[in-house]
């Protein structure tokens, strides 16, 4: 039986039978991956405080003879996230953004950059290198473009008309059309937001700056409260269901002072 290994992301776990453990890993290699460890519940020796969620670990599995789930056999610790799982916020969070991952990428598709994507997140919202929303603002847009969604934040999505050349201050995003429409243009249906220009100007700054230099940026609570709302609808739409763990996250953003 060949071992096969990789830096993984620990996504999820279930407990399976009496002892063991099936867990969903994001692997640089193999992208999601879904693996038996057997002996998870009893064994207090073999992984105990390793696996544990949003953690990066090393893993070492290998596949049986028979059919069925491959077998963790090592998995060693390379970045626990320690904080994020002591405090409900942050943990909320990573929750949301892991659960995106499982929703939303396919068995054994590897993506690298959503990979680094997640790590980094992780990394930041664990070391409080950023503000909280920042960071989920940041993880859903860039994730949906990875995944071939980006959101149209230019021009009006029907006529064209560049943002700069819009003649109001608030700008009108359509989620089902899956960008910005002008005052023309804007339909009659439901399904569409209010931005103002100043937010979508930031969006756009977050699709194609540097993801190391995100430390500079400077939002306003309207600017917040609007891309989150805006994101809170548009990627459920396009991922096709509301996950569990996004209820939660909206009554925490309720709570930000007007």
């Amino acid at each position: 039986m060949p071992h096969l290994s990789s830096p993984a992301i620990l996504l999820r776990a279930i407990e399976h039978g009496d002892y063991d453990k099936v867990i969903t890993f994001f692997t640089i290699k193999r992208g999601k991956i879904s693996i038996i460890a057997k002996g998870a519940k009893k064994s207090i020796k073999r992984f105990a405080g390793v696996l544990e969620l949003f953690s990066v670990l090393n893993l070492v599995w290998t596949y049986g003879r028979r059919q069925g789930l491959p077998i963790l056999q090592e998995a060693s610790m390379v970045h626990p996230f320690d904080q994020i799982r002591t405090d409900i916020t942050k943990t909320a969070y990573a929750s949301y953004w892991c659960e995106l991952v499982y929703a939303w990428m396919e068995q054994g598709q590897k993506n690298v950059s959503v990979y680094e994507l997640l790590e980094h997140t992780l990394d930041q919202l664990n070391s409080g290198g950023l503000p909280e929303h920042i960071l989920h603002i940041t993880f859903q847009l860039r994730f949906v473009v990875i995944n071939g969604f980006k959101p149209n934040l230019d021009h009006c999505t029907i006529c064209r008309t560049p943002l700069e050349r819009f003649g109001n201050s608030s700008v009108t995003f359509g989620v089902r059309r899956g960008g910005i429409l002008c005052e023309k243009c804007v339909p009659q249906d439901t399904g569409t937001l209010s931005l103002s220009k100043g937010t979508v100007k930031l969006l756009r700054w977050i699709l194609n700056a540097p993801i190391e230099k995100l430390n500079r940026l400077r939002f306003s609570r309207q600017a917040i409260k609007e891309s989150l709302r805006m994101l809170e609808a548009f990627v459920p739409y396009y991922l096709g269901k509301e996950t569990k763990s996004l209820k939660f996250l909206k009554q925490i953003d309720s709570k930000l002072p007007h």
